[in-house]
């Protein structure tokens, strides 16, 4: 199940089925669940994809759930199906941070076009998610002086400045250098900059030690 998907919520038996069929039809793969707490029984925070639930539910509703997902770590777009009653819910539920809600009776077309840009939106979160980490893995690798030397780099102060600043000799600085680009995966300079701001990620200037 860890494949991308559709994780369509509801206790209708006959609406599950026509959303499996009308997203089967646009090769989007499916999950379909009768409860909330049915699904609750096999979420991971690793799922991909999105949730498609009704609002209201016998059992849990879908404020209720999306609730809970978000307390147990889930950043899934999640899709709410709304009757005309249920419109206050739906809008709750969008400032708790749900996607979208779509009112019945819905365009077929309409939905499934929202669901694949959820899908397609998680997944880039996850790949940007992916790199960030990667990318902090190896800023844990670096030394403290490399650490001092990347700070000064992106300060965009050059070998002599760097060398006086830390009271090192320029060679030592270029090899520094060229440890922190081969270990932060760029070639240069700019390339540092940009990773780290990608990463929002300012690196703080360690104590002054010698290496």
């Amino acid at each position: 199940m860890n494949e991308p998907r559709v994780y369509v919520i509801d206790d209708d038996a006959t609406l599950r089925d026509a959303l499996t069929f009308l997203l089967t039809s646009r090769n989007v793969h499916t999950s379909t669940f009768a409860s909330a707490e049915a699904f609750l029984e096999v979420f991971t925070p690793e799922l991909r994809g999105c949730v498609l639930t009704d609002i209201r539910m016998d059992g849990m509703s879908g404020l209720e759930l999306f609730s809970r997902l978000n307390e147990a770590g889930s950043r899934l777009p999640c899709i709410v199906l709304t009757g005309h009653g249920d419109v206050p819910m739906a809008v709750e539920a969008l400032k708790k941070g749900a996607r979208d809600f779509i009112e019945k009776p819905f365009d077929a077309n309409e939905l499934v076009d929202k669901l694949i840009l959820a899908m397609a939106d998680d997944l880039e979160r996850a790949r940007q998610d992916a790199e960030r980490r990667t990318h902090t893995e190896r800023m844990i690798t670096l030394s403290e002086r490399e650490q001092q030397v990347m700070q000064l780099l992106v300060e965009g102060k050059p070998n002599k400045v760097i060398a006086d600043d830390l009271a090192i000799a320029v060679r030592t600085v270029e090899v520094h250098r060229a440890r922190i680009f081969e270990k932060m995966g760029v070639r240069c300079a700019v390339d540092l900059v940009k990773l780290l701001a990608s990463m929002d990620e300012i690196p703080r200037l360690p104590n002054r030690k010698n290496n």
